[in-house]
């Protein structure tokens, strides 16, 4: 193996009595200085930021990782107990325990696992995390305790308004000029007003069929109790508790959130910490893929078929800012 070269080798722990699997992506014969932890977004999105709901397997957080390693970075990146090819034995140990907590849970196993397997020696560990994974790291954080905290945190495509509010522009935005939406909307809001008051969704017939399908899978056992916890959850509310490093990064190009919305929440929600940076890259998507077309041209599906393609590349914007804020927070 020789300078510039990156190794990786499959870990596995468990959490709730369900094994978790993971890569460990690490440099080759060059000095590891320190340690990421990758935390994933929504859904069944797996180790490497990917999805059996979008076409294409070149996931980001891989090509982040191999990044990362050519700069001395090891890093574990792992499948969500209900992400990746284990899922199908996982869904009888996991139906209606998914929360806040099995999510910490994992967290916190592959903390420890990657603490264990490279040792820490004093080297920072961080965690890096694209979506709903920033809402995951956060709450570890909050709770770790000495060597096993976070040096620092970076936090990618994150939301600033709570995730139901975000699920509801995405879907406004994507429905506005189809007839008859202000009572689409109503009926979805009377249905997600049930759904959090902790009763059934019940969605109205009128319905496109892919809102109701929408609805009915929030009350899936298999995403239960967890998504009535995450609809309602507020990141800003949180991070006045944080005191290590962060850096908040959402590309200018990103259509799931938007820089300017949930970033100014964000700004404002740590305003009096001198710790906070922020940065929006120009061609960034919400997955940190470079997007070369204008904002007003993308729309859900060309996004989605565009997030994993064979010909996407990380956004070298966002990967400098990264890379940049690593290296001025924890210099080598």
């Amino acid at each position: 193996m020789t300078a510039g070269e990156v190794s990786s080798m499959e870990m596995e722990w468990r959490a709730m009595d369900v094994s978790i699997h993971g890569t460990l992506t690490s440099p080759g014969i060059n000095e590891c200085r320190a340690l990421a932890v990758f935390v994933a977004g929504s859904g069944p999105t797996d180790r490497d930021w990917c999805s059996p709901l979008l076409p294409g397997s070149n996931g980001s957080a891989r090509l982040l990782a191999e990044e990362l390693a050519l700069r001395g970075i090891a890093s574990l990146r792992y499948d969500k107990m209900a992400s990746g090819p284990h899922v199908m034995e996982n869904i009888p140990r996991f139906t209606g325990k998914i929360s806040m907590q099995s999510h910490l849970a994992e967290l916190r196993g592959a903390v420890n696992a990657l603490a264990s397997e490279m040792g820490q020696d004093g080297r920072p560990m961080l965690a890096l995390t694209n979506s709903e994974g920033a809402i995951h790291a956060v709450n570890y954080q909050l709770q770790a305790e000495g060597n096993r905290r976070f040096s620092g945190l970076i936090l990618t495509g994150v939301p600033g308004r709570t995730v139901g509010d975000v699920a509801r522009s995405q879907l406004l935005a994507q429905g506005k000029s189809l007839p008859g939406i202000e009572n689409m909307m109503k009926f979805y809001d009377e249905a997600i007003a049930r759904f959090t008051s902790g009763e059934s969704v019940e969605p109205d017939p009128s319905l496109p069929e892919g809102v109701r399908t929408l609805l009915r899978a929030l009350e899936n056992p298999n995403n239960l109790p967890f998504s009535r916890e995450l609809w309602s959850y507020s990141l800003p509310a949180h991070l006045s508790g944080l005191t290590e490093p962060l850096l908040v990064l959402i590309g200018k190009k990103d259509i799931q959130i938007d820089w300017n919305i949930d970033g100014k929440a964000l700004e404002a929600a740590m305003s009096g910490s001198g710790n906070a940076s922020f940065a929006y890259p120009d061609n960034a998507n919400h997955v940190l893929k470079h997007e070369p077309l204008p904002l007003e041209e993308l729309n859900a599906l060309y996004v989605s078929e565009h997030y994993n393609a064979d010909d996407s590349k990380l956004d070298e914007g966002a990967l400098n800012s990264i890379t940049g804020w690593i290296d001025s927070r924890f210099p080598a």
